[in-house]
């Protein structure tokens, strides 16, 4: 068998790009990452992951961020990145009524103050720590968000990196 990166450095180039994709929907990453192989390890693709965040521009992370549901809401597509995405949100499934409308109605405020849905790495988070970030992060000005959206991003991103790497 072999390892996730050997899998991942074999695939033909638009394979690579299609299997990145579920990872970071941002374009201009996956294209960058992908002409980053060959890996030599796990490392080496983490580095190429950062490496490529950083040459993101805002219109880039917007991409990415259209890729993402609304924080509470649940994915029910089959395909891969809505099964992450169920999964990386299961501290919801347990919340009360009232944390999820309240979650829905923070995220409908978000979306009308920054123009995108509100972004948060929620793998073993809480919905109830899920909404103490939205309202503390509504108080932020434009700039400060964008950094705290590209961070968060970075962080799924790299998780479901992990993932990818460990298919069957």
């Amino acid at each position: 068998m072999t390892s996730g990166i050997e899998w991942l450095n074999a695939l033909p180039p638009g394979d690579a790009e299609r299997e990145l994709r579920t990872c970071c929907a941002s374009s201009a990453w996956v294209r960058r990452v992908t002409a980053a192989r060959p890996f030599a390890d796990y490392a080496a693709l983490d580095r190429a992951c950062d490496a490529a965040f950083t040459e993101l521009g805002w219109p880039d992370i917007e991409e990415a961020l259209r890729a993402h549901p609304r924080v509470g809401d649940r994915p029910r597509g089959l395909d891969r990145e809505s099964s992450w995405s169920r999964s990386e949100q299961s501290g919801i499934i347990d919340s009360s009524r009232d944390a999820a409308h309240e979650l829905h109605e923070g995220n409908v405020a978000y979306e009308r103050r920054f123009g995108h849905v509100f972004l948060i790495c929620a793998t073993g988070l809480s919905a109830e720590r899920m909404l103490a970030a939205l309202r503390e992060r509504l108080g932020n000005d434009p700039g400060t968000e964008r950094e705290i959206v590209r961070a968060e991003l970075l962080k799924i991103t790299q998780l479901r990196l992990v993932k990818l790497l460990e298919r069957p």
